[in-house]
């Protein structure tokens, strides 16, 4: 049996054995000597890191031996021989446990996955999620993602095992210099996380990279837009419910659009039999997003809102005028065909009529904004009935929207707190 097999006290004793002929004590002391060598330099290292710790041979040389485990086995290497002091000869400590490192690395064995990449990860990871029913929005989003920012070359190409932090981090600079959106590139590092969580639970790869980076931050935007009653007045008279194809539809869609905060899928979704009119309330069941008939966003997303007055008379005339007044039609369906309208479409003509109306251009989305700012204003709702409301998940969200509102009041309750320094100036 070689040297460098044999345990620490293995070794010990055959050197002892194998060297010229002494006393017992003189063996003892030996022993003795190396023994308390070992415990001196051996210190306990970090898990994983494995064992480093001196032997002294037969000839009174100390050599580094190493000993780790590669989840199979424990190799015991012979590494060098130990520096002493005033010696260029040998190895120091610190020389000795970059030599064992390097040693772990080389006969480190693959994982068993060892031959998926990032790509194929991602791809097997979006498989996995549908199995568990995901939805297809979300899916959908992942797949972009996927294929836009992770999957092309050199990050897609390299497998997941050989992974490094450094690579993560030159994609997220990579993905800055290119001026990409903050969300963007926090989404994209999220979704990579997930492929190294999926991986190590997969046994493709022991450790997860991602974790030893800083996630991107995301600061939360405060910019809204949104339309003042006045705005919004001219631009329902802009829509002529008796002209075009889509003019009573439109109206009707802009009105219940700024008069209940419903998001645009939710609005495309909406059956008659979500309007309870003896209630007085919309319900919100379903949402269409990217072709699919989804849940709504959240599960706060499910909710009823207020039925105004105004919005019920206008839906009221719409239903008159549809041909499809089925439970199951769709509210704001297409006037000829029942279906659901095209998303490209209504934001042409949504923009049309802000232009006939003389209003500053805005996104349709601005048209919850214009709901959720209304209804701050008047300060006659609680902020967590606003939430529930609009469907937010969070009540930082709605907290948005108080900051928008203007007070009647606000600008007097002012004027009144420094009404000395207004004195002050006759």
């Amino acid at each position: 049996m070689s040297a460098a097999t044999l345990t620490a006290p293995e070794r010990e004793s055959t050197s002892t054995r194998r060297g010229p002929a002494a006393s017992g004590g003189q063996t003892k002391k030996r022993r003795r000597a190396g023994t308390s060598k070992r415990r001196s330099l051996g210190d306990r290292r970090d898990h994983g890191s494995g064992t480093l710790y001196p032997v002294t041979n037969a000839k009174g040389e100390q050599w580094w031996f190493g000993r780790w485990h590669n989840g199979k086995s424990r190799p015991n290497r012979k590494i060098g021989l130990v520096r002493t002091r005033g010696s260029r000869e040998g190895l120091t400590q610190t020389e000795a446990e970059k030599r064992l490192r390097e040693m772990m690395d080389a006969e480190q064995p693959k994982p068993a996955g060892a031959e998926v990449t990032i790509a194929d990860g991602g791809e097997r990871l979006l498989h996995a999620l549908e199995a568990k029913g995901r939805k297809p929005t979300t899916l959908s989003t992942y797949s972009s993602t996927l294929k836009t920012h992770i999957q092309p070359p050199p990050l897609g190409d390299l497998p997941l095992h050989e992974v490094s932090p450094d690579d993560v981090e030159e994609l997220l600079a990579r993905m800055r210099r290119d001026e990409k959106a903050p969300k963007t590139i926090a989404n994209t590092f999220k979704l990579l996380n997930q492929i190294f969580v999926f991986g190590k639970r997969k046994r493709w790869c022991r450790e997860n990279p991602c974790e030893l980076v800083d996630p991107p931050v995301v600061e939360p935007s405060t910019d809204i837009r949104f339309l003042s009653q006045a705005e919004l007045g001219a631009l329902l008279r802009a829509v002529d419910p008796e002209k075009g194809l889509f003019g009573h539809t439109d109206r009707a869609l802009y009105l219940t659009a700024a008069m209940s905060g419903l998001r645009q899928g939710e609005l495309l979704a909406l059956r008659w039999r979500d309007v309870d009119w003896e209630a007085s309330k919309i319900r919100v069941r379903r949402n269409y997003v990217r072709g699919h008939w989804v849940t709504p966003k959240s599960t706060s997303g499910s909710r009823a809102v207020p039925l105004a007055d105004q919005v019920a008379g206008e839906l009221d005339r719409h239903f008159k005028r549809s041909a499809y007044q089925g439970d199951d039609d769709l509210v704001f369906a297409h006037p000829e065909k029942g279906t659901v309208l095209c998303h490209s479409a209504l934001s042409k003509r949504f923009k049309k009529a802000l232009k006939a109306a003389g209003v500053r251009p805005v996104r349709f989305h601005d048209l919850r904004h214009t709901f959720g700012t209304c209804i701050a204003a008047e300060g006659k709702v609680a902020p967590r009935t606003l939430q529930e409301w609009m469907g937010h998940g969070d009540l930082k969200t709605t907290m948005i929207y108080l900051g928008y509102a203007p007070r009647k009041d606000e600008s007097q309750i002012l004027g009144e707190c420094f009404s000395e320094v207004a004195r002050s100036r006759r």
